[in-house]
């Protein structure tokens, strides 16, 4: 293999935001129990008051006036984690045996498939990528879905998912039913039946013409007027009162009238019709006669216009049925119209107004969820009927509703209910495997574990494999254990092993067996927790703390997630290190706020509390320094725990929630950093600033130039750092060739003349250097670096770095990663980034540590195959590569491995490696450059 293929890999981020490459899902947890650790609080602080004490650290405490059973008995109500009580969670989402096996086949199908059939492609895919660490692929596929859909009703759907995707119900001020802007959000676009891909992301029209406006002005008297009485030929009468017609225009209306009034019935040869006794007003039947001239409605009370729907349906008046449809649905833009109107939608089959109304609940998610006037449309059987009726009951409703409601609440009863109608809606064999197997995990955490065994078997013969681990469980539970232990050996009998399997076996075995197999799950699969959490479990209970924490850390270095840091602080408080207990805790609960410890009987918040007296206290300015250390340090958990802290003296901060938001980044953990930008968006005091936030906001949800235009809006307004330094980011995003990047490199320049910290500024400095040393501008680039360095940007090293080795400073690069290793808590980029500069060997030592601070990271598993490959050795080459992709689907490692196969002559691997890539990013030029010479050669022969 050529030096070149190994240059391709490399990559290096052009701008800095404090944001990672890998995403990973966080594990929820609620409960109760507040009152516990209330009583906890109260009773420190009694014992502090008579005891007085300075605070007390790990260093200092030995000193202090507090009894040491008593601060176990506060700190440790619930005492130490027990292995035995340790148990995986069971996975909601579609898991499979042969993961890149089954996006091949989804991309085949997908393109395969006819466009009017693409929607429900794009459902199953988004069911696929819900199950991934990415909330990008799942949010594209979203909108796939939306682009190829046809009718209104999973316009609809489809449209209020995607706005819930962005949760900007919890954005202040912002109103459910307002529009974003394109047609793919527009709520007044997604009533519009039909098929229009190419336009889904222009701008809507809504704002041309507002609710309530009409398209030019009449009135009901002149048209009245210009109609000579000489001209109505019949009448209808009801009691005293005498409608005056046109024949010909109320035959229009339907058939029945046309036969009526034209056919052979006695009614076609009299004047005056009698209408008294069908239960029509005089105003419903004036409305109608002036319909049958003007067809339109707009023009009358919504009250007349719901009598002219029952009456469209009585007498079969189609385009009047249409006409009061879709005038009603326009006025739908509240729950509490909608819960007045959607009764009538129901009672007359109104297609439009339903929708309109289901919008309107579904916009409202997740405040919605919790209205029983609004669920009851959704959870019973006979609600999920009604809705048939009228064509608004579908397994993507369901879908929608029921994600929402494992989110809010596993054990609810409306989240069983919601799941149990989407299994009604189920009809494709992927649609129940998810249905059946989700109703298994709801009644497994209600602890029903029969009808938990239940579902989780019919999932299993719909062709969901990933459900035996359910029927395992539920058999354990239930007093099954051996049962359970032979269901899943034979399944690792079966299968190719991957790390569930065995993490799933390891809870049915003891001793050597058990650890044997934990051992191998996280060879298999290193971003398995379970397995880090019991090892560290027993080792605690073996008196092992130190090992316990080295364990436990093992997995947070790469992977953080509430419930291993919850662990980690747990055994630091049975260690007396109270400082690093208090630091994991607060970082726990940026990432989920209502996060409930020690098995959800205390709230995180109280036992930060109890931390506190024990710990060295810091005024907002400690705080602030603390942040300066810890950030050049490369410690983005510590940063993250000193913002907690300040946002807890200072809540209404935006700046501080921004920076959480950029810390959370950095972690790979972007609900929390969406959750944070939020609520600096909210807190904020300024318009300028307010826009930046936003701003944010659509870039990280895939909306680059809705971002641009919220950049220039705030610069606008008021030049400031945030707003340039937003608009240089979404602008090198789209595109950077050498006049947008002279235009970046003012933005840049711009914002680093605004006032700002050496945080930010050092973060700009970086930034730029990057877009220099893509202009070959060396020395301005060196310039950056180095004075980002001043101000302690320790991630300033890895540009200079690159700048010696551009210089051919081989030697100099090698030493400023050194330094960044040195002085970074998480350098496992360092050491992967090094590696670069190093010979051969040097550069494997290197890569290996990476690997092993940071598994995720595919660059080194791309380096050590193409070596493999270039020393001629294909399948070791291959299984490097394939033991990489069995836990993180990647579609670097995915290219590079059907370009081996290519090379190997194995086609048909070359094509389903290219398929699964292409099903992960359908526009990578390089894997459809591949996939379709592979296909042309495989056609030839």
């Amino acid at each position: 293999m050529q030096r070149n293929k190994f240059t391709t890999m490399r990559s290096l981020k052009v701008l800095d935001r404090c944001k990672g490459a890998q995403v990973y899902a966080l594990h929820t947890t609620g409960g109760g129990g507040g009152d516990v650790g209330d009583k906890l609080y109260h009773q420190l602080q009694d014992h502090l008051s008579v005891n007085p004490a300075r605070p007390i650290s790990m260093h200092n405490y030995q000193s202090s006036n507090v009894p040491l059973a008593y601060v176990n008995e506060t700190l440790l109500p619930y005492g130490l984690p027990v292995s035995d009580l340790l148990e995986p969670q069971i996975e909601s989402c579609l898991k499979f045996v042969d993961f890149i096996g089954t996006l091949a086949d989804l991309y085949r199908r997908i393109e395969n498939c006819p466009q009017f059939e693409k929607t429900g492609m794009y459902l199953e895919q988004c069911a696929i990528f819900k199950g991934l660490s990415d909330p990008k692929l799942f949010r594209r596929t979203l909108r796939a879905a939306r682009q190829h859909t046809v009718d209104v009703h999973s316009k609809v759907v489809l449209a209020a998912w995607l706005r819930y995707e962005r949760r900007e119900d919890e954005l202040r001020g912002t109103n459910s039913m307002n529009c974003c802007g394109r047609n793919i959000e527009c709520p007044k676009a997604t009533l519009v039946p039909g098929y229009n891909p190419e336009f889904i992301y222009d701008p809507c029209v809504c704002s041309k013409n507002p609710q309530g406006e009409s398209v030019d002005d009449y009135s009901i008297e002149d048209v009245e007027c210009s109609t000579s009485d000489e001209y109505r030929d019949m009448s209808f009468c009801i009691g005293d009162n005498e409608i005056r017609c046109i024949r010909y225009c109320i035959a229009s209306l339907s058939t029945p009238f046309r036969t009526m009034l034209y056919g052979g019935f006695r009614e076609s040869r009299k004047e005056k019709i009698n209408f008294t006794q069908n239960g029509i007003s005089i105003e419903c039947m004036k409305a109608a006669e002036l319909y049958s001239r003007i067809r339109r409605v707009d023009s009358f009370d919504p009250r007349i216009i719901l009598e002219l729907l029952t009456f469209s349906n009585r007498f079969c008046c189609d385009d009047l049925k249409l006409a009061c449809d879709s005038y009603l649905a326009s006025l739908v833009n509240d729950v509490e119209n909608a819960l007045l109107l959607i009764e009538y939608g129901l009672e007359e089959n109104a297609y439009l107004l339903v929708a309109a109304c289901l919008q309107v609940f579904l916009r409202e998610l997740p405040n919605s969820m919790h209205s029983p006037n609004v669920m009851k449309y959704f959870c019973s059987p006979e609600a999920k009927e009604r809705l048939a009726l009228v064509g608004h009951a579908s397994f993507l409703l369901y879908f929608f509703l029921s994600q929402i409601a494992m989110e809010e609440d596993m054990k609810a009863n409306t989240t069983v209910m919601l799941l149990e109608r989407l299994a009604d809606c189920a009809t494709e064999s992927w649609q129940k495997q998810l249905a059946y197997h989700q109703l298994g995990v709801a009644m497994y955490a209600r602890k029903e574990y029969k009808d938990a065994q239940s579902w989780f078997e019919e999932a299993y013969e719909s062709g969901h494999i990933y459900s035996k681990v359910g029927i395992a469980r539920t058999k354990c539970k239930r007093g099954h254990k051996y049962s359970a232990y032979k269901m899943i050996n034979s399944l690792i009998s079966e299968y190719k092993p991957v790390g569930w399997m065995h993490q799933e076996r390891s809870l049915y075995c003891d001793g050597k067996e058990k650890m044997s197999d934990l051992e191998m799950a996280t060879q298999l699969d290193p971003t398995l927790c379970f397995p880090y959490k019991y090892r560290a479990v027993l080792l605690l209970e073996t008196n092992k703390i130190g090992a316990a924490i080295s364990e436990i850390s093992k997995i947070i270095s790469f992977k953080v997630s509430p419930d291993c840091l919850e662990l980690r602080a747990w055994i630091s408080i049975a260690m007396e290190d109270y400082e690093r207990a208090l630091r994991d805790v607060r970082a726990l609960l940026t990432l989920e706020p209502n996060y409930m410890m020690f098995h959800g009987k205390m709230h995180g918040d109280h036992l930060v509390e109890l931390l506190r007296p024990f710990v060295q206290q810091w005024s907002q300015a400690d705080c602030w320094m603390q942040l300066y250390d810890r950030w050049s340090s490369v410690d983005d958990l510590g940063s993250l725990a000193v913002v907690h802290h300040m946002l807890a003296n200072d809540p209404g901060k935006s700046l501080l929630w921004f920076r959480q938001s950029l810390l959370l980044l950095r972690l790979n953990c972007q609900k929390a950093a969406m959750r944070s930008l939020r609520l600096a968006r909210n807190h904020s005091t300024s318009d300028h600033e307010r826009l930046v936030y936003e701003g944010w906001i659509l870039y990280d949800t895939g909306h680059c130039e809705e971002a641009l235009a919220k950049a220039e809006e705030s610069i606008s307004i008021r030049r400031s750092f945030e707003a340039f330094f937003l608009k240089a980011y979404a602008l090198a995003d789209t595109s950077l060739d050498q006049e947008s990047s002279a235009y970046v490199i003012q933005l840049l320049l711009d914002a680093l003349r605004c006032p700002s910290d050496g945080l930010r500024k050092g973060q700009a400095l970086n930034n730029l250097g990057s877009v220099y040393v893509d202009c070959e501008k060396l020395d301005l680039a060196a310039d950056c670096y180095m004075n980002a360095l001043n101000i302690k940007h320790t991630r300033a090293h890895q540009g200079l770095a690159r700048v010696f080795h551009l210089k051919n400073q081989r030697k100099a690069a090698y030493d400023e990663m050194t330094k960044l290793i040195e002085k970074a808590r998480n350098n496992a980029s360092a050491y992967e980034k090094r590696s670069e500069y190093s010979d051969r060997d040097m550069a494997k030592s290197d890569l290996a540590m990476a690997t092993q601070l940071d598994p995720l990271r595919t660059y080194p598993y791309r380096y050590r195959a193409a070596v493999l490959m270039d020393d001629h050795k294909e399948n070791e080459a291959i299984a490097e590569l394939t033991r990489a992709l069995a836990f993180k689907p990647d579609l670097q490692l995915l290219h590079l491995r059907a370009a081996f196969h290519d090379s190997m002559g194995d086609y048909a691997s070359t094509v389903r490696d290219c398929e699964a890539a292409l099903c992960l990013e359908p526009n990578h030029a390089d894997t459809l450059e591949l996939y379709n010479k592979v296909r042309e050669l495989v056609k030839e022969q």
